[in-house]
């Protein structure tokens, strides 16, 4: 399935699902006044909205590549992850603040309800299957807008456990096992927001990819017959995707043919890794007195692996 398709489909099934959820919730909380269900439908009512959001933003970043946008539009989506991260902030506050509020105005009395605990249940089983679906698909088609909507929904089945341990605490006898678990809960929800916002800052700031990465990237260079050394190997992040550059060296009583061959191999088999996008080689022939030590690519090339059991 092609990445555009694959990408909107699980938007509209996130959608989707938080809308039912939404319904499903705020049902049970108009038949039973529930207060744990009542914020688990609020809750899952913003989720609906910030759903329709990154549908939007999704839609944007699949869009083919135009005369204004060359290399298509996937740099959108750190921003669509960044708004699920002020989503996951919001989300977190407010889950303390409600707690922090119960806990100083002290016990009430609430009951269980079957149809409170079946829904909260249901809840929890359901955000995880979505979190595992969008972490797959983020994973796989390297979504960082699906990945931080993943980590959203990991957060959810932490608030529905969190209310449902609430309901049931109360028909136990121990009211202020609502209020202490959703504290926890609320901290551990604000952390997920500051790794969705560090991650996303990296593809907006050019960061280096992992070192296993930009090892395989030298080592692919190397492997090349013809080619008898590299030195500035830089590769970062653009958006999602990562851009190589660096500097082969050859000997100089290569044809302009030969070196064209070699500058369009190297390019092609660094391509082949799935995370890269544009690659840029410059050829130092020998004479040009160009060749230089690289202590970064020496290690690079050392790192993982053996050389000859490239991928």
């Amino acid at each position: 399935m092609a990445r555009s398709t694959a990408l909107r489909r699980v938007g509209l099934v996130v959608l989707g699902v938080n809308l039912l959820l939404a319904l499903a919730k705020g049902g049970v909380w108009y038949l039973t006044g529930s207060l744990a269900v009542g914020s688990e439908a609020v809750n899952s009512l913003a989720d609906t909205v910030y759903s329709v959001v990154i549908v939007a933003g999704l839609y944007l970043t699949t869009r083919p590549p135009d005369f204004e946008h060359p290399h298509g539009h996937e740099r959108i989506e750190p921003f669509v992850g960044l708004f699920v991260a002020l989503g996951i902030f919001a989300a977190g506050g407010a889950v303390i603040w409600q707690a922090l509020t119960a806990v100083l105005a002290g016990p009430t009395a609430t009951t269980s309800n079957p149809a409170a605990v079946g829904v909260l249940a249901l809840a929890a089983v359901t955000k995880y299957l979505l979190y595992r679906y969008c972490l797959r698909a983020g994973e796989a088609h390297r979504s960082p807008a699906l990945v931080a909507t993943a980590l959203d929904n990991r957060n959810d089945i932490l608030t529905a456990v969190a209310a449902l341990g609430g309901v049931v605490g109360a028909a136990l006898g121990f009211p202020l096992l609502d209020p202490l678990a959703a504290a926890v809960v609320g901290i551990g929800i604000l952390y997920t927001g500051v790794e969705v916002v560090r991650d996303n800052l990296d593809y907006l700031v050019g960061a280096a990819p992992p070192e296993d990465l930009r090892a395989e990237i030298v080592r692919r260079a190397l492997a090349h017959p013809d080619v008898e050394g590299a030195h500035d190997v830089i590769a970062h992040y653009v958006g999602p995707e990562i851009d190589v550059s660096l500097h082969i060296e050859v000997e100089g009583d290569r044809t302009l043919l030969e070196a064209h061959d070699i500058e369009t191999a190297v390019i092609e088999s660094v391509q082949e890794l799935s995370e890269v996008d544009d690659v840029f080689v410059h050829i130092d022939p020998k004479e040009a007195g160009e060749w230089k030590p690289d202590e970064e690519v020496d290690r690079l090339a050392d790192h993982g692996p053996d050389p000859e059991g490239r991928s």
